[in-house]
């Protein structure tokens, strides 16, 4: 199996969390996009969805899938999203795509994160992929500095503005072992608008596309 194949198999297991009538939460990124053809299946059943990006707003509306802003709806029943990386505790690194910040808005509104990954996602520590803080970008130095502080590498994603339109800076070498906590310390740094750790609202359910199938996990 492939790893668009096991990313595939991954998106097409979210659609059984679909209820009827709902409103479904729907993030961004290649294995997401497989999750939205599948939701056009069930399309009619469906009241529609939110989304956590432009990219995938058009792709959802080309399928006929209503799209509501997030100031809409008082809340989402699931989110689904893919991620970067995703450790033993349910917390991931998100953000490559550089949506992070609608990605958590629509995580924080929905009962259920499910995420769906390929098993190449899994990670005993997280920090092997770098970890992306969207910041406004008058910030960019002030920012890079603390970054360093902090025991991490930053590096400016060139030629990236962000849906918000601010920027992506990317901390490379740093190995996160209570992600908690590092979320909350890059989260409070004055023109952080957000960091790509996804902890203090990690998954609830993980599905991981495998070569023998889609291996399913709950907390």
């Amino acid at each position: 199996m492939t790893q668009d194949e096991m990313k595939k198999a991954a998106g097409w297991a979210a659609l059984e969390y679909v209820t009827k009538g709902s409103i479904v939460g729907v993030g961004t990124g290649s294995t997401v996009n497989h999750f939205i053809d599948a939701l056009e299946t069930r399309k009619e059943e469906i009241k529609g969805a939110v989304s956590s990006s432009v990219a995938s707003t058009e792709r959802l509306e080309k399928l006929g899938i209503t799209v509501f802003d997030a100031n809409e709806v008082a809340g989402l029943d699931i989110y689904v999203d893919g991620a970067d990386e995703i450790n033993a505790e349910y917390d991931m690194i998100k953000g490559g795509g550089a949506a992070l910040t609608r990605e958590k808005i629509v995580a924080a509104i929905s009962d259920k994160f499910i995420c769906i990954v390929d098993d190449t996602k899994q990670v005993d520590v997280l920090g092997q992929f770098p970890l992306p803080v969207e910041v406004i970008p008058m910030a960019r130095s002030f920012i890079g500095r603390e970054l360093v502080k902090l025991g991490g590498d930053p590096e400016y994603r060139e030629g990236v503005v962000t849906d918000n339109g601010n920027i992506i800076i990317d901390v490379h070498n740093m190995a996160i072992t209570d992600a908690k906590d590092m979320e909350k310390k890059i989260n409070a740094l004055p023109g952080v608008v957000t960091v790509g750790l996804f902890a203090a609202r990690g998954a609830d359910v993980l599905l991981v596309g495998a070569p023998e199938g889609v291996r399913k996990f709950e907390k």
